[in-house]
């Protein structure tokens, strides 16, 4: 269903009781909501939770930003690294106020929060910045931000920024997830190949904005350290990190750990920067446990 949140259209789907504990997940850079599986979607409904899972701003089925432009991330990358202020065509804190904004929509006070990679960045805006609305916090495979954090290495980088072989092919930008999602994925716990594809296949179908992912990944490079906007969390909150996640190292689980008042961590040998099937059950437990202590 579309509803209107913070002033954006975003698709929204509610599984559930709704009298279940109200549990907003907040997915990633470039993914859509059917990046939480319907099977994980499923274990946390089957504990008590209502759960809600929705397209960001300007990815899948939810409003488009196109007016804005394509920027420049090479150029905000380096901006970046040199200590360079960096403009992006809308920030993090704007797509936490878009989750606020879902909350509001659905009649919801305060709910559990899970944010997996940017949806971590987000809900670590959320959880600060409106904090009566995040009863717990769930921060999967992300990060503060800290400039003395390890980064990716540059074959990791490079698959991040890489295109298409032939752009307006369909198969060949399946193609090309099929192999970042191969690079980054759990080396303890892999996918198997024809399920990956027939995932990416399905999100690829369902829509495909590049001109997005770059808007969203030069948002999280403006974004910034967020050391000390952390500081100003007060809520349960749970990381969960994988021991050999590549694109986002454990040494950012850890830190996030150290900064959060009431944080707890979950490092998890064998996975990497992914929601290995196996490990659903791993993450249903983390989420209600820390539901729990809230």
């Amino acid at each position: 269903m579309q509803i209107t949140a913070n002033g954006v259209a975003l698709e929204v789907e509610d599984h559930g009781s709704p009298g279940g504990e109200p549990l907003l997940l907040i997915m990633g850079l470039g993914m859509q909501l059917v990046a939480w599986h319907e099977g994980l979607v499923a274990q946390w409904v089957a504990r008590g939770f209502r759960v809600i899972r929705f397209d960001n701003r300007d990815i899948g089925l939810s409003q488009r930003f196109d007016h804005l432009g394509v920027p420049n991330v090479a150029l905000g990358a380096l901006r970046h690294v040199v200590g360079l202020g960096v403009r992006s065509p809308y920030a993090i804190a704007d797509m936490a106020a878009d989750s606020a904004g879902v909350l509001d929509a659905l009649g919801i006070a305060g709910a559990h929060v899970c944010g997996a990679s940017m949806g971590g960045m987000v809900a670590q805006h959320l959880a600060a910045c409106h904090p009566k609305r995040v009863r717990s916090l769930t921060l999967m495979m992300t990060t503060s931000g800290a400039r003395h954090l390890p980064q990716p290495n540059w074959r990791v980088q490079m698959a991040l920024l890489g295109r298409p072989a032939r752009p307006n092919d369909i198969d060949s930008v399946i193609d090309r997830y099929v192999q970042l999602f191969g690079l980054i994925g759990s080396p303890g716990w892999p996918t198997p190949p024809d399920v990956l594809r027939e995932r990416i296949a399905r999100s690829v179908r369902r829509s495909h904005r590049p001109a997005a992912v770059a808007r969203q990944l030069v948002a999280i490079v403006a974004d910034g350290d967020r050391s000390e906007l952390l500081e100003r969390i007060r809520v349960p909150t749970q990381v969960i990190h994988g021991l050999a996640d590549p694109l986002i190292p454990v040494a950012a689980g850890r830190d996030l750990t150290m900064r959060i008042r009431e944080a707890r961590a979950d490092l998890i040998e064998g996975m990497g920067h992914d929601l290995p099937e196996p490990l659903w059950p791993r993450f249903v437990d983390d989420v209600a446990a820390v539901a729990g202590r809230a």
